[in-house]
């Protein structure tokens, strides 16, 4: 008589070994980890707080590089008092966030671990340090190329005026392009969880690929702070690219691939 236990499939013994979580262990649950997500950006903001002139310095180094390539004055300035305390506020935070996100990314991945399979959870270190290295590579693909690019045709192309730069316009200018950029490289990790749940496949990405190239253009024209087509490229270069490595990381993760390899593994 043949032993039951191994006639059930591996996916459904992962299910019955699942631990289920009531809607009120939920909210406890998410309670818990943005308790902890808080707690550890408010240490990363005051550890930040102390190098606030230096984090910004290096913010407006693109900016100064701009200005004395034209000759011009290196030196933003603010309209109201209490605009550089906002201001020093809000980079601290910001890069206290930057500096305690591994630990918020394991925070997020804590909250809907419960509700992932055994062999699914692995994705986890993978998960963090891909996210991490994705963000850090496209905010400074934006920091050295991007923006530097972008700033040099704006203060040359209005060269004949005084310019009287704002910190707080300046700022909201960098963060958008950086953020921006940064999140534009995030497209492999989206594409990886849109293809574990089998909703794209590398094969409709594949036919669809003309398509993808026009809408990246689309959004690289409106995301780009400059109306040339060189800085729109520099924006949809970087895009294509991800989009190709997202069609690979869809072929490998897709339910339909992976049910494939294990056929040719039995």
């Amino acid at each position: 008589m043949p032993d039951v236990a191994t006639e059930i499939p591996p996916q459904e013994e992962e299910k019955e070994s699942m631990p289920t979580m009531g809607f009120l262990d939920h909210l406890e649950e998410l309670r818990k980890r943005i308790i902890y997500s808080i707690v550890s950006v408010a240490v990363g903001f005051f550890a930040c707080w102390g190098y606030r002139e230096q984090i910004y310095g290096i913010m407006q180094k693109p900016i100064m590089n701009a200005l004395k390539a034209n000759g011009m004055a290196e030196k933003l300035v603010y309209l109201n008092p209490t605009e550089p305390f906002n201001l020093y506020l809000k980079v601290s935070a910001l890069a206290g966030l930057f500096l305690t996100s591994p630990f918020v990314l394991y925070q997020v991945w804590m909250f809907i671990s419960p509700g992932l399979y055994r062999k699914e959870k692995r994705y986890v270190v993978p998960f963090m340090i891909s996210t991490i290295a994705l963000f850090s590579a496209g905010g400074y693909f934006g920091y050295r190329f991007v923006y530097p690019y972008a700033l040099t045709f704006l203060i040359d192309f209005g060269k004949q005026f005084q310019p009287m730069i704002t910190i707080g316009e300046y700022t909201s200018l960098f963060l958008s392009i950086i953020l921006g950029m940064g999140l534009i490289f995030e497209m492999p990790i989206l594409v990886f969880f849109l293809a574990l749940m089998g909703i794209v496949s590398a094969g409709f990405m594949w036919k669809n690929f003309r398509y993808a190239i026009l809408v990246i253009f689309i959004i690289a024209a409106i995301v780009t702070p400059t109306t040339d087509i060189l800085n729109m490229c520099i924006f949809a270069a970087p895009m294509i690219g991800l989009y190709g490595v997202s069609i690979g990381v869809a072929w490998v993760v897709h339910p339909r691939q992976r049910a494939a390899r294990r056929e040719k593994k039995a």
